[in-house]
Parts: structure tokens; sequence; C-alpha cells
């Protein structure tokens, strides 16, 4: 059984690890780098969790202390929910947690009257594209290169609420 929670102030230490350990392990999978968020301090990881839609999935019968992934979200303009930082551990994917993770995503942004979920994913990254298509998303229509690394591209989905 995963269980999601919003990630709580205190929780910034772990939250930055889990951001940290996700960055290292699929660097071409966001828009931002390592070296980038391992220079960030408290107060950026606070201001994080402050504005909400910060979420960490835990996967008992795996390791309960322990993340097994993350997604945080926020209000992209009037209606509309971006979905970031998306990310489950290797050892925790094909239990559930990615769809979990999105679960609380939309529900967030349901309490937040949206009309729409929308992502930026690395268009050769096919096991989560299945994954945000099982979840009802739908191809945006855009690409665009990936801020992290020009040289590839990253593709939107929107899921409908």
């Amino acid at each position: 059984m995963v269980l999601i929670r919003e990630t709580a102030p205190d929780e910034w230490p772990v939250l930055r690890d889990i951001r940290l350990t996700a960055l290292a392990d699929a660097p071409d999978a966001f828009a931002s780098t390592y070296a980038r968020e391992k220079a960030f301090g408290e107060a950026d990881w606070q201001a994080r969790i402050a504005g909400g839609g910060s979420f960490l999935a835990y996967l008992p019968e795996i390791d309960s202390a322990e993340p097994a992934g993350l997604a945080g979200c926020f209000e992209l303009e009037p209606g509309v929910v971006e979905l970031v930082s998306m990310w489950v551990r290797p050892k925790a994917r094909g239990h559930g947690v990615g769809a979990a993770l999105i679960a609380a995503v939309i529900d967030w942004a349901k309490v937040g009257d949206a009309t729409a979920v929308h992502l930026w994913l690395n268009e050769d990254n096919d096991p989560a594209r299945l994954l945000y298509q099982r979840c009802g998303f739908l191809p945006g229509g855009e690409r665009q290169p990936l801020p992290s690394n020009p040289h590839l591209y990253e593709v939107d989905m929107v899921r409908p609420l």
C-alpha cells in the first residue's frame, strides 16, 4: 500500500535528499540540474514546501523510513496545475507509487478548482509517458528543448479534470 502525504515544513531535509537523488538518477528527466539544486539552502527548500503541492510517497513493504518517490505541483495559471518533480526510486517502481503521486496531484488540483493538470516530459521517456497515459493524460501537442539539456526535447501532456 502506497502512503502519500504532503511534505511538512520540518521535512525539508527529506525533500532535499530525495530531490537530489532524483536529479542524480535521472538528469534528463528534469528541467533543473543536480548542481543547481545542490546549492539551495534551507530557505529555498522551505519555500518549495510553503507553496503547497509537495508530496512524498512511502511504500512500507519496501522501506518505511525512506520516501519511495516525490511529486510537486503548483498553479501554472488560473485553472491549470503544473505537475513537476515526479520521480520514483528504482526499487519502488512497478508498485503503484507513480499513480498514487499523480492521484495526489490531481486531488490537490481539484481542491483548487483547476480544470486541468499539465506536465512536460522528456520525449524519449516511454515508461513515464505510458504511466501518464494510464492516468488519463493526453498529448498536448507542444515540444520544446529540455531546459537542463537543450540537445534533448520534452513534450507536454494534459489531463482534463
